[in-house]
């Protein structure tokens, strides 16, 4: 009797992995791919009823809860519905007013967030790359970050001549430490291995500044520009309400003092879009600067 071997058949180890990996997987038959969604515009579509459908959703409960009149621990019987809602917007889309006062709204914001944004950079640089800088700015930074930026209106009604400068700095000041504090962190977090081999070729530190570190920090730049962004909203709506004469903030208080609740859900929701599309307009101008990223370049 002899023995017979173990067949190579039964214990084959393939010597080419990858053709392992493209053998067909188990329920499927070969050929087949799974599907997948090609093409730019069947992308967006699917995109966009993603984004659609949850605000379908939420339009939807509202509309249950305001028809039915719910008293639960929440009260919906004295809200007003979709169908109120609509009708006074639809009424403002037609005054001229309510333009203006989204469009002094989004100046003020752009004022605002446009001088945080430049300042909190570059001082948020300056403090990473020096000790000295740190040493006599990062202090005083630190004592004013916890300041509520509402809390300075009273102020800035003293100091400012015109109403309008003061809900311009109020922005600005609410927006600057979200991007002074995440510039600071993308500078200390930095791979020092990046400026040490720009600079063994020879790079000046001029251009170890604008070439290596500064694009380098950039990601984490644009997560401060995001929170700042959303945060400039909060306080130049709020300042807007107490001190302003024009804006969506100032609409929707005088909707509030008139009774009419309807138009302060129209202020509410104006403000949501706004600061939605801004978010937005920032998040896009990150991802093309920072394009170089894995995820972005794909």
């Amino acid at each position: 009797m002899t023995t017979t071997p173990v067949s190579q058949q039964s214990l084959t180890l393939t010597d080419d992995p990858i053709a392992a990996t493209q053998r067909p997987r188990p329920g499927l038959r070969a050929g087949l791919r799974p599907l997948t969604v090609t093409g730019a515009w069947p992308r967006r579509l699917a995109a966009g009823a993603q984004t659609a459908l949850p605000l379908a959703a939420a339009l939807l409960v509202w509309y249950l809860l305001t028809a039915n009149g719910v008293v639960l621990w929440l009260r919906f019987d004295k809200v007003p519905g979709p169908a109120d809602v609509y009708d006074t917007l639809k009424g403002q889309l037609t005054s001229g007013s309510y333009y203006q006062d989204l469009l002094a709204s989004l100046r003020r914001i752009l004022l605002g967030f446009g001088l945080a944004a430049v300042s909190g950079v570059a001082i948020g640089m300056a403090i990473g790359r020096s000790r000295v800088v740190q040493a006599l700015v990062r202090p005083l930074i630190e004592v004013a970050r916890p300041i509520p930026a509402i809390a300075l209106v009273p102020l800035a009604i003293l100091v400012f001549p015109t109403g309008e400068q003061g809900i311009v700095f109020i922005t600005f000041f609410a927006a600057f430490f979200p991007v002074v504090v995440s510039t600071i962190h993308a500078m200390k977090t930095l791979p020092k291995v990046w400026e040490e081999a720009a600079r063994t070729m020879g790079a000046s530190r001029l251009s170890i500044l604008a070439h290596v570190v500064l694009p380098g920090a950039m990601p984490g730049i644009f997560s401060g520009l995001s929170v700042s962004m959303g945060v400039s909203w909060i306080c130049v709506i709020s300042a807007e309400m107490i001190s302003g004469q024009f804006g969506v903030g100032y609409y929707t208080w005088q909707s509030y003092g008139l009774l009419d609740y309807s138009g302060v859900v129209v202020g509410m929701l104006s403000i949501g879009i706004l600061g939605w599309g801004t978010a937005w307009l920032v998040e896009r101008l990150g991802s093309r600067i920072n394009r170089w990223l894995p995820r972005n370049a794909r």
